[in-house]
């Protein structure tokens, strides 16, 4: 039997979920899903300057398991703008961290504080 997989602890959900060509609509298979998880990846090593394992500890999971998403999440934008697909951000095994007086305690590169959490669709 697998080990569950463990969630990434991320600082905050992204100001916008919906990326791509304005004349398309993201509905049916012609989209990209990037995951909260790997989207945190993204901000915390090319957004904040975090190395793999510095991005690692923020996240609470391995430097592999970072890289592993770090990987997939950069191929996903690539395709995106590559080959024009609308990029949608939502799903994954995380949760956000509610940690210390100011909601994350975890210092260097949280960001929490800049972030705001996504409205619902209508």
């Amino acid at each position: 039997m697998a080990r569950p997989m463990k969630r990434r602890r991320v600082c905050g959900l992204p100001r916008n979920k919906r990326f791509g060509p304005l004349d398309l609509d993201a509905k049916g298979d012609n989209f990209i899903n990037m995951t909260v998880d790997e989207y945190e990846a993204i901000r915390l090593i090319d957004i904040e300057g975090l190395n793999q394992e510095e991005c690692a500890g923020q996240m609470n999971v391995a430097r592999s398991t970072v890289q592993g998403i770090y990987i997939g999440a950069r191929k996903k934008l690539a395709e995106s703008l590559v080959n024009g697909k609308p990029l949608i951000i939502e799903g994954g095994e995380y949760r956000l961290c509610e940690e210390g007086p100011n909601g994350c305690g975890l210092g260097r590169g949280c960001g929490r504080g800049r972030r705001v959490k996504l409205e619902e669709d209508n």
